[in-house]
């Protein structure tokens, strides 16, 4: 029922990316659109490229990393010197990131969808301020950025307490919950994972998207995605292993009523069928092996 209602709530209103692609696109469709010298980059064409044409470069599997991250390093630049229209550019050239980080924070938040997106967006901007351009991966420490800022809300948004019916007041913290997407949350937020490992695993484990498409999707070997998810596992193993269950709920705490502790977690669907600095959250989650999406 939540979920029905949240779809048909985005039907009907505009969401902080559906701004940023259309500015985006009315920016690259428009009069004097923002444009770069292909002939600047290496590898790309010898002309002047469009903010449309030239993301569709950049996404492309075959495109050299070298190129990727020095028309990254200029885009960033030009939105520091300038602002504006380079800000927004550098967004919408991110959008198909930016889609999928927020996405996967929206289907566990419990409060707005919009507010979601909005800190998704947020810790983008954010970063454009303060990203390393002499170092490599210059889109991916941006994205980055973007995630850990969705999963500080998603971290807050879940210890906030609960109001007690009938009556509101102060009311006592939220239960510790232990469905597999809250306990990744906890993992990141204790420093445990990265939020590009508590992605893998979720994607891969609980979502049950095969290996190969993920590698695909995120243009990694395949054999370094199973070393990758396999060192972080056992790092996660350890943790569950080594931190005690909280103490059980006292009586005056109670989950929200039709809600679950991630929204649709319980009817989550298969995906493809069977075939920074994050904070220590101070909120127990109970980290059995049996709640931990390892255990099969």
């Amino acid at each position: 029922m939540a979920a029905a209602r949240r779809t048909r709530d985005r039907r009907y209103r505009r969401l902080p990316l559906d701004l940023v692609r259309e500015e985006f696109t009315r920016l690259a469709d428009g009069s004097s659109p923002p444009v770069v010298d292909g002939t600047a980059f290496a590898g790309l064409p010898d002309r002047v490229l469009g903010l449309g044409e030239l993301r569709g470069l950049l996404l492309r599997p075959e495109c050299p990393a070298a190129v990727r991250d020095a028309v990254w390093a200029h885009l960033v630049a030009r939105a520091r010197a300038e602002g504006g229209c380079w800000t927004v550019a550098c967004a919408g050239m991110a959008l198909p990131a930016l889609v999928r980080v927020a996405a996967w924070v929206a289907a566990r938040y419990p409060g707005d969808v919009q507010d979601a997106e909005a800190e998704v967006l947020a810790g983008f901007f954010a970063a454009l301020a303060t990203v390393d351009l002499g170092r490599p991966h210059v889109l991916l420490r941006l994205v980055w950025a973007a995630r850990r800022a969705g999963f500080a809300a998603l971290t807050d948004s879940l210890d906030a307490p609960v109001p007690v019916a009938p009556r509101f007041g102060p009311a006592p913290p939220r239960p510790g919950w232990g469905h597999p997407d809250l306990v990744l949350a906890r993992a990141v937020g204790a420093a445990v994972l990265s939020p590009a490992e508590a992605e893998l695993i979720g994607a891969t484990r609980l979502d049950r998207t095969p290996v190969r498409i993920w590698a695909q999707e995120h243009g990694a070997a395949v054999q370094g995605v199973y070393a990758r998810r396999r060192r972080a596992e056992r790092r996660l193993v350890a943790y569950l292993r080594d931190d005690p269950p909280p103490p059980a709920a006292g009586p005056g705490t109670r989950p929200v009523p039709g809600r679950a502790a991630c929204p649709a977690a319980a009817c989550r669907p298969a995906r493809y069928g069977d075939g920074g600095q994050p904070k220590e959250s101070s909120v127990p989650v109970h980290k059995s092996a049996a709640f931990s999406g390892l255990r099969r």
